[in-house]
C-alpha cells in the first residue's frame, strides 16, 4: 500500500468515526435525524451549508472548467455570491414557516403552503430525480479523486463502492448529525488543501498570476474572455441568473435550513458567505495552472481531473494522498445530505401519503431504510453515465429552479398563485427540461431562427419562463374557485 492511498484511508476511517459517534446521547426521531432537533447554531449551520455547496465540484468541476472551458467558468464564481445575498432574506423566512409548521422537508413545505398533498408528492418526486444526478456527480468525483490520488492502487469502482458503503452506514445512523461533524473536518482540509494548490501551482510553473495568464493568453488567444456564440455572455448572464435562483431550491439545501436554531444564524451566514466563495478562485487558479503542463492534453470528461493529474506532478506521494483525501470528504459530506434528504422525501412524502396510518416511527424506519436503496439507484446511474461534472450539475439545477416562483410567490401576502396555477407551472417547467435533457437539445437547435442572444441562452431559463406563463394562466382561472372552496370548508 503506497502512503498516498494509507493516508486517504486514514480520513475515510476518521470521518466514518465521527458521523458515527455523532449520534451518542440522542434520540434518534424523523425531526432528531433529519433536521437536528432544530438546535444548530451559526457554526454548524455554516458548516452545512459549506458542506453542500463545495463539494467534488469545488475540487474536479471548478479546476475542470477552468482547464476545458477557460474564460466561461467565472460564473461558477458569481451565482454563489448573488444566492448568498438572497438567503439573507429567504431562508429566515423558510425557517420561520418550518419551525411553526413543524416540517421536515421541502415537500412538507409546498404541501402545507398551498394545501395540497399532491403538490408535495410531484415536489418529492421532481426533487428526488434532481438529486440522483447531483448524487451521481458526487460520486463520480470520489471515484475519479481516489484512484487517481492514490496512483492507481484502487479502482475508481472499488473506491466509489467503499465511499458509498461508508457514507450510507453514517447517515442511516446518524443523520445531519453525522453530516455536520464530518462537516468539521472536511472544510478544515478544503480550506488549507485548496489555498495552497491555487498559489503554489502558478508560482512553481509561471513565476506568478499574471505570468501564467499571460502565457496562456498568447498560447491560446482568446481563452480566458467568453466566447461571441455558445457560451457567450448571453449564456452567461442566463446561467448565473438559473443558478443563483435554483441554489437553495435544491431539497437539501432547503431543507438544511431547517436545522437552524434562530434565524439570525442565516443573517450572520449570509454574510460570511461571499468572502468564502473566493475558495473558488484558488480552484480556477489550479486548474488554469494545469493548462500549458499537463501534457497529453486532457479531454472530455476527463478534463475534471486537470488539478490531480498536475498535483500528481508536482508533490509526493503521502501529500497527493491528503489531496485525495480533501476531494474525497468533499464527496462524502453532500452525499450525505442527499441520501439523507431523498430518503425523508420519500418516507414522508411518498409512504405517509399512500398509507397516511403510518405512525412517526414506522415513517422514521423506512426513511433510515431507504438510505441503501437510494444509494444503489445512485449507484447504477454512476457506472452508467458519461457526462461531465459540470454538466450533470446544471441539469439538476434546472430542474429543482422550477419550485423557485411558487417558493417567493408564497410568502407575499396575497399570494397570486393558485394550487393548481403552482403545479401546472411545475409540471411545463420540467417537461421543456425533460425534453431537452433527453433529447440533447439547446435553445439553438430548439428556435434556429431566434437571433444568436436568444439562442445562447440557457434552457433552464427558457423553462422557467413557460413555467411562470402555464402558472399565471391556470392561476387566473382558479384561484377564484379556489377561494370559494376554501371558504366553504
Amino acid at each position: 500500500m503506497n502512503s498516498a492511498l494509507l493516508v486517504i484511508l486514514v480520513f475515510l476511517l476518521v470521518s466514518l468515526y465521527l458521523g458515527i459517534r455523532a449520534r451518542r446521547g440522542k434520540q434518534m426521531n424523523l425531526e432528531q435525524w433529519a433536521t437536528g432537533g432544530r438546535s444548530f447554531g451559526t457554526l454548524f449551520v455554516f458548516l452545512l451549508s459549506a458542506g453542500e455547496i463545495y463539494t467534488t465540484f469545488t475540487f474536479l468541476g471548478g479546476s475542470g472548467w477552468a482547464y476545458g472551458k477557460g474564460g466561461p467558468t467565472l460564473y461558477i464564481l458569481w451565482y454563489g455570491s448573488l444566492a448568498y445575498v438572497l438567503s439573507y432574506w429567504l431562508l429566515p423566512a423558510i425557517w420561520r414557516y418550518a419551525k411553526e409548521h413543524k416540517l421536515l422537508s421541502q415537500s412538507d413545505f409546498f404541501a402545507k403552503k398551498y394545501n395540497s398533498p399532491a403538490l408535495g408528492v410531484l415536489v418529492s418526486i421532481i426533487g428526488i430525480v434532481a438529486m440522483i444526478p447531483y448524487l451521481v456527480l458526487q460520486l463520480k468525483g470520489l471515484g475519479s479523486i481516489v484512484s487517481i490520488a492514490s496512483y492507481g492502487s484502487i479502482s475508481s469502482g472499488v473506491a466509489i463502492w467503499i465511499g458509498v458503503i461508508a457514507v450510507t452506514i453514517y447517515t442511516t445512523i446518524s443523520g445531519v448529525h453525522g453530516t455536520a461533524w464530518t462537516s468539521v473536518m472536511k472544510d478544515a482540509l478544503v480550506l488549507a488543501v485548496v489555498v495552497f494548490l491555487g498559489i503554489y501551482l502558478p508560482v512553481h510553473y509561471f513565476g506568478g498570476f499574471s505570468d501564467m495568464f499571460h502565457a496562456i493568453d498568447q498560447a491560446k488567444p482568446g481563452f480566458l474572455a467568453l466566447p461571441h456564440q455558445g457560451m457567450s455572455v448571453y449564456w452567461f448572464i442566463s446561467t448565473v441568473l438559473l443558478t443563483a435562483l435554483g441554489f437553495y431550491t435544491w431539497p437539501h439545501s432547503f431543507a438544511a435550513s431547517f436545522t437552524a436554531k434562530n434565524e439570525k444564524t442565516f443573517r450572520r451566514n449570509a454574510v460570511i458567505f461571499p468572502l468564502y466563495q473566493l475558495i473558488l478562485l484558488f480552484v480556477f487558479f489550479a486548474g488554469f495552472a494545469a493548462i500549458l503542463t499537463v501534457k497529453p492534453a486532457l479531454e472530455g470528461a476527463a478534463t475534471d481531473n486537470a488539478l490531480l493529474v498536475l498535483s500528481i506532478e508536482s508533490f509526493p506521494h503521502w501529500f497527493v494522498g491528503v489531496i485525495g483525501a480533501a476531494g474525497l470528504l468533499c464527496a462524502l459530506v453532500p452525499g450525505s445530505l442527499l441520501l439523507m434528504s431523498a430518503s425523508t422525501m420519500i418516507s414522508k412524502n411518498l409512504f405517509k401519503v399512500f398509507k397516511p396510518d403510518a405512525n412517526e416511527t414506522q415513517v422514521a424506519n423506512v426513511a433510515k431504510y431507504l438510505v441503501p436503496v437510494v444509494s444503489l439507484i445512485a449507484l447504477y446511474f454512476t457506472f452508467n453515465g458519461g457526462q461531465t461534472i459540470v454538466a450533470l450539475l446544471l441539469m439538476g439545477y434546472s430542474m429543482v429552479t422550477q419550485f423557485f416562483p411558487a417558493i417567493v410567490f408564497s410568502f407575499m401576502k396575497n399570494n397570486p398563485i393558485s394550487k393548481a396555477g403552482a403545479f401546472a407551472g411545475i409540471v411545463a417547467g420540467e417537461l421543456v427540461v425533460s425534453y431537452v435533457t433527453i433529447t440533447n437539445q439547446t435553445v439553438a437547435t430548439l428556435l434556429p431562427f431566434m437571433p444568436q442572444a436568444v439562442k445562447d441562452l440557457n434552457t433552464g431559463i427558457i423553462a422557467m419562463v413557460l413555467n411562470l406563463i402555464v402558472t399565471f394562466a391556470v392561476s387566473a382561472f382558479t384561484r377564484d374557485r379556489q377561494k370559494s372552496v376554501e371558504m366553504a370548508a
